[in-house]
Formats: C-alpha cells, structure tokens, sequence
C-alpha cells in the first residue's frame, strides 16, 4: 500500500511538472517550436553542438549569465523550449515587439509594471537585435532591463547582425 502511494506521488508531482512547463511555454510565445536534433551546427554557420549543449543545459540561468549570439543561428525556439522545458519563466521578444510593448506601456500608463513583468522572468529573449534603429525611449528601456537583471537573471540577445556593426 506505501508503495502504491509513493507511486501516486511521483506521479502527481511528475504531472505538476509537465502542467508548468506546459505552462511558461505558452507564457513565453514562442515563434518556431525547435528542438535540439533539428539545429545544424558546423563552421558555415559558426556554431558546434557543444555550444548547444551548453545552451540547452541552461547552466547560465543559475548564475544570471548573459548570452550574444550573432549570425544566422535561428535558435530562438530551442533557446526558450529549452528553459522552459526545465521550468523557467521565459519571455521571448523580437525587438518590433518589444519596442510596441514600451510604446504601448507608455501610452498607457503601464510601463513600470512591464519592467517589473521582465524582471521576474527567469530568462528574457531579445530577437533580431540591430535590424531596426532605436529611439533614445528604447535605449533607455534596454538600459534599464539590462541593469535590472544584471548578475541575478539572465539574457539572450541574438542578431542576425555582426556586432561591428550595430552602431549603424
């Protein structure tokens, strides 16, 4: 009978697992479901599976670690699945999408409660970084963000960009 009680448990606790997860990565809104057998890796795209590995051990988000990654790697669903699979609030944004939401928050009064929204987060995704010129309002937020979680929770950015050339 004890045994069959442990069972039931594990089970449960198993299935409250699976029901959060479930849940942050509808939270997250992930563009592109990916998973990490459908990543290429190789030196034309300057990418090797260690480097996955290591992405998708999510080591980083224990210590507020921060990651860049440039070029054409097409990770943003494996990054956030990744996370989220582990049970990690995520936020995945496309800098269009994040720029509307501060504009949006601004105009209606809402802006410190979204600042608050992603600093509760585990881990923030910026997408497409540099594809789109930024306002000082924008920089200003990007700043902030940055500030917020510095060595407590962690960031991805990712630009189809090399950083040289961010500035322009």
């Amino acid at each position: 009978m004890l045994k069959i009680l442990i069972i039931i448990f594990l089970l449960e606790k198993q299935f409250l697992q699976y029901e959060k997860t479930a849940y942050y990565l509808k939270q997250a809104k992930l563009r592109l479901p990916a998973n990490l057998e459908q990543v290429e890796c190789g030196a034309s795209r300057n990418l090797t599976k260690q480097q996955v590995a290591l992405l998708a051990e999510g080591r980083y988000l224990h210590q507020g670690e921060n990651a860049l990654i440039t070029g054409a790697t097409e990770l943003p669903g494996l990054r956030i699945r990744t996370p989220g699979l582990q049970g990690y609030k995520t936020v995945y944004l496309n800098m269009n999408r994040l720029i509307e939401k501060v504009t949006l928050s601004k105009l209606d009064g809402s802006y410190i409660k979204f600042l608050n929204h992603l600093e509760r987060q585990t881990l923030v995704i910026l997408d497409d970084f540099g594809q789109t010129p930024m306002t000082q309002e924008i920089r200003l937020t990007l700043l902030q963000l940055l500030e917020d979680r510095y060595s407590k929770k962690s960031i991805i950015i990712t630009s189809q960009l090399p950083v040289a050339k961010w500035y322009e």
